[in-house]
C-alpha cells in the first residue's frame, strides 16, 4: 500500500460529527451563507477566508429535501448552496480487481470510501459528465475534474463500453 492510501485511511471515520439529524431545533431562519459551485464558502458576500470556520460550518451542515441548514440543537438556519456543499480534491487507491479500494478526500477534510454507503453517480450535462459522490447524510461532493481522471485509470477494462471499476468489493460504472 502506498503512503497516501494508508494517510487517508486512518482519517475514515477518525473525526466524530455533531447530530445534525438528531437535532430539530424550534427556531428557524435565513443567514447569508452561500457555497458557490467551486467550494467557495461566502458570508455576507465576502469569502470566508479561513478554512476552520467554512470546516466547522460543514460539520453542521443538513439537506432537507433540496434545501441546506446549519443545525444546532437550539437553531436552524438556511442557506444556499449553488451546486453541492464538497468537492472531492483528492483520492487514493489501493488494490487491484475485486479487492480494489479507493478514498476520497472533500475540500473539507472528510475522507470517504468508494462503497456502497458513499455510491458515485455522473450527472450527463452539455459540458461533459459530472461526477459525485455522496459524503453523509445526503450531503454530496463533485468529483473535480483531475481525481475523475485519476479514477478513470482505474478501470477494469479501458476498452469496454460502459466503463466499470471495482472498490470495497462493489462495482461502479464511471461512464
Amino acid at each position: 500500500m502506498n503512503n497516501s492510501f494508508n494517510d487517508l485511511l486512518k482519517r475514515v471515520n477518525s473525526s466524530s460529527l455533531p447530530p445534525v439529524e438528531s437535532w430539530h431545533p424550534e427556531r428557524e431562519g435565513r443567514i447569508d451563507i452561500r457555497i458557490k459551485s467551486d467550494g467557495t464558502w461566502l458570508h455576507d458576500g465576502t469569502v470566508i477566508r479561513r478554512k476552520s470556520i467554512a470546516r466547522i460550518f460543514s460539520t453542521i451542515l443538513r439537506r432537507e429535501d433540496d434545501a441546506y441548514f446549519l443545525v444546532t440543537p437550539v437553531e436552524k438556519l438556511r442557506i444556499q448552496v449553488d451546486d453541492v456543499p464538497f468537492l472531492v480534491v483528492d483520492m487514493a487507491a489501493s488494490g487491484t480487481g475485486t479487492r480494489q479500494r479507493v478514498l476520497f478526500k472533500t475540500n473539507m477534510e472528510d475522507v470517504v470510501p468508494l462503497d456502497v454507503a458513499h455510491e458515485l453517480t455522473i450527472e450527463n450535462t452539455d459540458r461533459g459528465p459530472r461526477p459525485y459522490i455522496e459524503i453523509r447524510n445526503r450531503l454530496s461532493a463533485r468529483i473535480l475534474g483531475d481525481v475523475f481522471y485519476r479514477l478513470a485509470d482505474l478501470v477494469e477494462d479501458p476498452d469496454a463500453d460502459p466503463l466499470y471499476l471495482w472498490s470495497c468489493g462493489t462495482r461502479f460504472r464511471v461512464s
